[in-house]
């Protein structure tokens, strides 16, 4: 194992290194702030696993920076590289606070993860176009759905129905 990293700077969010990216790796960036990554979160005090993605081989996917996990997450996963395996360990004020997350995780509790780096990509706005060039996606979508085109099958279909169902009146409008 690595050495300990203080990330937070006050030791709520401490990173070390269990395995080591390759060299070449990337990294999340602005233009890559998606991440991907398998972990397993235990209690500090007792071991306890409280949550993994192993069990089931999921992904967890999420967007740095978007809150949308702890606080140690986010500012411990920006660090990584693909590939890289790090245990985090967090205070409370890093994760779930005096709150808790009931009833696996307790109030007041220090979490520590074990968090692999799968990949990171870019999120999904930033790669289909402006905002313009997505308004006129949609706006052509809609007039697909409004206005299907009728098949071969279906207009043929059509047509032998309306000939049966008036063979005189209207079977000449659609020998086309």
């Amino acid at each position: 194992m690595g050495d300990a990293i203080d990330l937070s700077g006050d030791g709520g969010v401490i990173k070390t290194i269990v395995r080591k990216s390759k060299s070449d790796a990337v990294a999340p960036t602005e233009d890559f702030p998606v991440v991907d990554v398998h972990y397993e979160g235990t209690l500090a005090d007792t071991g306890e696993v409280f949550d993994t993605t192993h069990e089931d081989n999921t992904i967890f996917s999420f967007e740095l920076g978007k809150g949308s996990v702890i606080k140690a997450w986010d500012i411990a996963v920006k660090t990584m590289k693909v590939g890289e395996i790090a245990k985090i360990t967090c205070k409370p004020d890093y994760a779930y606070g005096s709150a808790g997350s009931p009833p696996d995780i307790p109030l007041d509790a220090t979490l520590v993860f074990e968090v692999e780096l799968v990949a990171c990509r870019p999120r999904k706005s930033s790669t289909t176009g402006s905002v313009s060039e997505e308004r006129a996606k949609l706006e052509e979508l809609k007039k697909v759905e409004r206005f299907p085109p009728l098949s071969r099958v279906a207009r043929e279909e059509e047509t032998f129905f309306l000939t049966l169902k008036f063979p005189f009146q209207f079977s000449y409008l659609f020998f086309f």
